[in-house]
């Protein structure tokens, strides 16, 4: 297909997903309680306000708790639309917000109004996320752009991208770059010579985010304008942490998902914070806050007078603002003007600041998670392309069937893999060799090599071990307003277990997370231990979904996989991308638990028990009976 095609079939896929979310914000909103909507992570109530005030651009804001189930998985994250409802008679209708930071069981809610909305007065609030409007707006509008450039350095970049041009790479740089090994050289000096597009493909623990970081600089030295972004405020604030400390000069736009004293040092405002006419900037507030409050006296009396004397007041105080604003707005541009490298989300690249530079290189991190409308965001933007990730890992999360069915889940990067200039990142540096082999085995085409200082144990299933629980009938149970999975049997085993692990498989001296791809069994598991916690005291894990694990690691992971029924249905545990996932967060010690008269009809599942029986990593549970009462 021609690109006007491509680009139509995307702009399609694209509004399937937008019509697709606003159609599950609609029916939550109308047929869900607010008690589910809480057990699903979408939703935080009731609420307590800790502070409100005004901060940056004047708009108010106000920090948020939640009070009771504070243990519950949630989907709030920086920069994510939410709208804060009151459940109290007679409340006003729900306000509009931006979540700012979340931090345990607080969030930092901007309101993007003048004055401080009336619902903060209010009594029962919550908070429920919303689907992102002007994401899919900047979506459309970047398709629009990349799909009718003509005769410009964005049209043949299009063409490269999909296949329609041949890319181009020079061999100006062969360079030894300090502390990388071969593969990461390799891949810096490729990424360094096309003058298209360049891939590097980071397997877990191979040093992606190393790798991105030292391109990152010699781009800089060779004096460009380099843009980082990712899909997530997480990982960009990490890129923009790396990238400072490596002596860089880097900006960060958008929503700092931590309060993170090195990360608001390199923000906009931050960097306006410590100049010198921040005095004048702070002035012009509070003035400003001086004439609101003169103003609110007049909030509980609403009569004609009082209103226009409110008024009257209400826009000096904008005046003030205004002039704050202007002030910022320059030193915000000289911010702009001064950085190396700009770091920001793909939808944070429209940014204001930013909207209309051209960058000599755009970095896309983990660009085989990002979903292709967000991804030809930064294209739009940039004289060269870098991806960086991996598709055997988390895929975008798509909402549509009608989308799903369109090849939304599959990633730009996905389709670009080995046929434009790529570069496999070898060495992996976390795992134990017995840990890594069946990923490196299935996924990798055996391409990847153990760093040297990974060294497997005598016994192999002191790093490995697959407990197969077949012949328990510890049958899954479907919870019917989540749509998740549990196994209370495989959860209460776990329990039973974990003793008998802190001793013989030596995790009390080490961190350890539990994984399962099902929410309901995470939820379950988290209560399971905290009823159990002073058992286990310092030894006690964190508990998360496979998704809430990714770029992370931990010494010891054990894996819940659920699933146990006479069907042999295993849902979306074939998403094997997403068990890749959880089979690579652990550097020592890798346990998991299922059925495998559930599980071994599959072809990944049924390679992996005859892996682990081959290499005596193998267990039935009822080797275990000795130890422990079966529930």
């Amino acid at each position: 297909m021609n690109a006007a095609e491509y680009f139509e079939q995307l702009l399609q896929l694209n509004n399937y997903e937008r019509k697709e979310e606003a159609s599950q914000f609609d029916i939550l909103m109308r047929e869900w309680s607010v008690e589910k909507r809480v057990d699903t992570g979408i939703c935080w109530h009731p609420l307590r306000i800790i502070e409100t005030g005004y901060g940056f651009g004047d708009y108010p804001f106000a920090i948020i708790e939640r009070t009771k189930q504070k243990e519950l998985n949630h989907l709030f994250g920086a920069g994510k639309p939410v709208l804060l409802f009151s459940t109290e008679a007679e409340a006003p209708e729900p306000v509009k917000a931006a979540v700012q930071f979340v931090s345990g069981d607080q969030m930092k809610l901007v309101f993007f109004c003048d004055d401080e909305p009336d619902i903060l007065s209010y009594s029962k609030l919550g908070v429920v996320v919303m689907p992102d409007e002007n994401a899919y707006r900047e979506q459309e509008r970047a398709i629009n752009l990349v799909a009718n450039a003509r005769n410009c350095r964005l049209a043949e970049l299009r063409d490269v991208l999909l296949l329609q041009k041949s890319t181009r790479v020079s061999a100006d740089f062969q360079k030894s770059i300090p502390n990388l090994n071969q593969s990461q050289s390799n891949a810096v000096n490729l990424a360094l010579n096309s003058i298209d597009v360049t891939l590097i493909h980071g397997p877990p623990g191979t040093g992606k985010t190393t790798t991105v970081i030292a391109l990152t600089k010699e781009l800089v030295a060779l004096g460009e304008k380099v843009m980082l972004t990712a899909a997530s405020n997480t990982a960009v604030d990490l890129l923009a942490l790396k990238t400072s400390e490596e002596g860089l000069r880097v900006l960060r736009i958008g929503n700092p998902a931590r309060v993170d004293e090195k990360i608001e040092s390199i923000t906009p405002e931050g960097i306006v914070m410590k100049h010198e006419h921040y005095s004048d900037i702070k002035k012009f507030r509070k003035e400003a806050a001086e004439l609101r409050r003169m103003a609110s006296k007049y909030k509980r009396s609403f009569g004609k007078a009082e209103r226009e004397q409110r008024k009257l007041i209400l826009q000096e105080a904008k005046n003030r603002v205004k002039e704050a604003i202007q002030l910022e707005n320059y030193l915000f541009d000289l911010a702009v003007l001064k950085a190396d490298v700009i770091c920001c989300t793909l939808i944070g690249s429209t940014n204001s600041l930013i909207r209309n530079i051209e960058f000599d290189t755009v970095i896309i991190d983990e660009a085989a998670q990002a979903p292709e409308p967000a991804t030809w965001v930064p294209i739009s933007k940039a004289n060269k392309v870098v991806f960086a990730g991996d598709p055997f890992q988390l895929p975008p999360v798509v909402k549509s069937d009608a989308a799903i069915k369109g090849g939304l889940m599959i990633t730009l990067m996905e389709k670009l893999l080995d046929k434009l200039p790529t570069a496999l990142l070898r060495v992996q540096y976390r795992m134990k060799p017995v840990i890594m082999e069946f990923s490196n085995r299935f996924f990798y085409q055996n391409q990847l090599l153990a760093n040297e200082t990974l060294v497997n144990p005598a016994n192999l299933s002191d790093a490995l071990l697959f407990i197969d629980t077949s012949g328990k009938a510890w049958e899954e149970e479907l919870n019917f307003e989540t749509k998740s999975y549990t196994n209370p049997s495989e959860a209460n085993f776990i329990i039973n277990l974990f003793p008998y692990l802190l001793a013989d498989w030596g995790l009390h001296s080490l961190i350890t997370g539990i994984i399962s791809p099902y929410q309901q069994q995470v939820k379950l598991l988290q209560e399971l231990f905290k009823i159990n916690k002073n058992e286990f005291m310092d030894d006690y894990p964190e508990i998360q979904t496979i998704d809430s694990f990714q770029g992370q690691e931990r010494d010891a992971i054990i894996v819940s996989l659920v699933r146990n029924n006479q069907r042999s249905e295993i849902g979306f545990l074939k998403d094997y991308r997403r068990m890749n996932v959880a089979m690579t967060r652990a550097k020592q010690k890798l346990l998991l638990i299922g059925d495998s008269a559930t599980l071994g009809n599959d072809r990944f599942y049924s390679e992996f028990i005859n892996f682990t029986q081959e290499n005596e990593c193998y267990k039935s549970v009822w080797e275990y009976e000795h130890l422990l009462h079966s529930p």
